[in-house]
C-alpha cells in the first residue's frame, strides 16, 4: 500500500488479533482500540532521533515525539510498514527490529481519544534525516539521559504515546 494513503487503521483486540478496520479519524473520534507503531532510531552516541510533530497535525501538532509513528494497513508487514513510513517522515533507512508492544488510552487535543496496540521498533543509523515538512516541523539527536529529565520536567512537550513507553524503551535498550 502507498505509504501515504494511510486513511485506515486495523482495528483489534488486547491480543493484537485484527477485528475490522475504520478510516482513521473515525477511530480516534470513537476511542477505538487499533495497531500502531513507534520507532525510535539511536545512533552510534546512542542519542535518539526525536521529531517535532508539523503543526499541521490534527492531533499532536508541534509536540516531540519518537524518530516516527504510523498505523500498518491491513496485511502489512509491521517491520516493512515501518522502514516506508520512516523513508516516508524522514527521508531515512535504519537497520530496524522489533522491540516490545504496549497497549494505552487517553484523551488528546480536538476531542480524539488514542487507543492504540502500540508496537515499538528499534532503529540504529548514524543518517540525519530529511524530513518531510508536511509530516515533521524538526528534528534532533537527544541522548537518553538528557530527553528522559526534559520529559519528566517538561511532559506538556511530549505526545502521549511517547511518554507512556519510554520507560520501556529505556529498559529495552538495555538488552
Amino acid at each position: 500500500m502507498n505509504t501515504m494513503d494511510r486513511n485506515q487503521v486495523d482495528l483489534v483486540d488486547e491480543k493484537d488479533r485484527v477485528l475490522g478496520s475504520m478510516e482513521k479519524l473515525e477511530a480516534h473520534e470513537k476511542g477505538v482500540l487499533h495497531r500502531a507503531f513507534s520507532i525510535f532510531v539511536l545512533n552510534d552516541k546512542n542519542e535518539i532521533l526525536m521529531q517535532q510533530r508539523a503543526d499541521s497535525k490534527y492531533h499532536g501538532g508541534g509536540l516531540w515525539t519518537n524518530t516516527c509513528c504510523s498505523h500498518p494497513q491491513l496485511d502489512e508487514e509491521l517491520l516493512k510498514a515501518a522502514a516506508e513510513r520512516l523513508k516516508f517522515e524522514m527521508g531515512m533507512e535504519a537497520q530496524l527490529k522489533y522491540a516490545f508492544s504496549f497497549l494505552y488510552k487517553g484523551e488528546v487535543e480536538n476531542n480524539l481519544i488514542e487507543h492504540e496496540l502500540d508496537h515499538v521498533i528499534l532503529g540504529y543509523s548514524n543518517q540525519n534525516p530529511q524530513i518531510n515538512p508536511d509530516e515533521v516541523k524538526d528534528f534532533k539527536w537527544v541522548s537518553i539521559e538528557s530527553l528522559d529529565k526534559d520529559r519528566k520536567e517538561h511532559p506538556e512537550k511530549y505526545t502521549i504515546w511517547f511518554k507512556e513507553c519510554f520507560d520501556q524503551v529505556k529498559e529495552a535498550l538495555k538488552m
